[in-house]
């Protein structure tokens, strides 16, 4: 049984430069929801503005000591930095201050470490895990001894980080082989699901755009729904049925954030590998997110960075309910929606046929009037538009799109022939 830990107590730090002008506000406030997925509780914040970090300490030595005391008035358990730290910069901070010091990508690591349930997942954020605190070894001396629990701590663990580097590249190397085994897996079964007919959807989006209220409402897959960043981890795959009758797949996947440790990246490449070969994509944005412009930019950097910004895409604004004024879409083609009204999903469908239309290949077939099951397997395995009886003829009329490996397609020729 899961005991309880106690919330952790937590200053924030940021430091705004010229370069990390953009959007400073936003990024602070995002990092408090995500100390709250992380079960903390902010209890105070210090900020700088300086043309350039400190490239030994990131903050000034005035701001340095005003933290120092921070930590004593509030009595904060561990400092989290809204930026990436180097192992020196992480170092010279722990000399001045007795409290546990993380920054931004070891916050995110920590909760896919608190999300990934499958095997394949935890192996994934131990992977990445310990290849960011391979070269933090020498400055994890505070850190490692306040290893307890909390913020910063799950995963790997206490034992395995006091360990050499040697043991480390070990687990390292190990991890891989397992991971490249479970690709190696994964690809099969992938192969045995997508004959190469079967239209697949893959859903991608800023993390908490509402990836799985959307499946649920398509497929009614019951995935973990929460108001919370990173709700889902491990890709899901699910069966979608069309308004028209046809099967298609459908798979939700991680959702992406600004400055995703490329740690991360890397590690979730194999889940990711899930979403690469789907034949269309669909963008869920939060239309009542404050910085939606930089949700969207932060996801097409991602989906460049993994080389699938090729995929034809469907971008879906969601949470059309919470919106305060207007709202003008920046992506095309694109539409808007809350994933929990029903006259929005039917609209949403439409918008999805319309552009499997794009891709696939009309057909009109003749079926006689005995092949029922013939019909029935066109449903399903085809976007099927019109079916008309015949009765001087004796056989259907069927109009519709399919997959250009489908085995409908070319069948026109061959009734001709016949």
């Amino acid at each position: 049984m899961e005991t309880k830990e106690a919330v952790e107590r937590v200053i924030i730090v940021g430091v705004q430069t010229d370069e990390l002008d953009h959007n400073f506000q936003y990024s602070l406030k995002e990092l408090g929801q995500l100390i709250e997925t992380a079960q903390g509780m902010v209890v105070g914040e210090l900020t700088q503005k300086r043309p350039r970090v400190d490239s030994k300490t990131f903050l000034g030595k005035g701001k340095l000591q005003e933290l120092v005391h921070l930590v004593e008035e509030t009595e904060a358990d561990v400092i989290i930095f809204n930026h990436g730290l180097t192992p020196g910069q992480t170092r010279n901070i722990q000399a001045e201050i007795d409290c546990k010091v993380i920054d931004r990508i070891q916050l995110i690591l920590d909760i896919f470490a608190m999300r990934a349930k499958s095997k394949e997942g935890k192996l994934q954020v131990a992977l990445a895990q310990l290849q960011y605190l391979l070269p933090r070894l020498a400055g994890q001396g505070k850190n490692l001894s306040k290893l307890g629990g909390g913020i910063g701590t799950r995963g790997p663990g206490e034992t395995k980080l006091e360990t050499d580097r040697r043991h480390i590249r070990d687990q390292i190397t190990d991890i891989k082989r397992i991971l490249k085994e479970t690709e190696a897996h994964r690809e099969r079964s992938r192969e045995r699901r997508n004959d190469g007919q079967t239209f697949q959807i893959g859903l991608m989006g800023y993390t908490n755009a509402g990836k799985s209220t959307l499946l649920n409402q398509l497929t009614d897959a019951g995935t973990y729904e929460q108001n919370q960043l990173f709700a889902t981890l491990d890709p899901l795959t699910r069966k979608l049925v069309l308004p028209t009758g046809m099967n298609v797949t459908l798979t939700d996947t991680v959702g992406f954030i600004q400055d995703l440790p490329t740690q991360l990246i890397d590690a979730f490449h194999s889940t990711l590998e899930e979403t690469k070969n789907v034949d269309l994509l669909l963008h869920v944005v939060d239309a009542s997110a404050e910085d939606v412009a930089g949700h969207e930019k932060t996801v097409m950097g991602l989906l460049k960075e993994l080389k699938m910004d090729d995929i034809p895409m469907l971008t879906v604004y969601n949470k059309r309910d919470l919106i305060k004024g207007n709202f003008l879409a920046d992506l095309f083609p694109s539409v808007l929606i809350s994933a929990r009204n029903g006259e929005d999903i039917t609209e949403l469908f439409i918008k999805i046929m319309e552009m499997m239309k794009e891709q696939l290949v009309p057909y009109q077939l003749e079926i006689e009037a005995d092949q029922g099951g013939e019909l029935v397997k066109l449903k399903k395995e085809t976007l099927m538009i019109s079916s008309e009886f015949n009765e001087e003829k004796n056989h259907y009329l069927v109009k519709g799109y399919a997959k250009e490996e489908s085995k409908w397609v070319g069948r026109e020729e061959q009734n001709e022939l016949e």
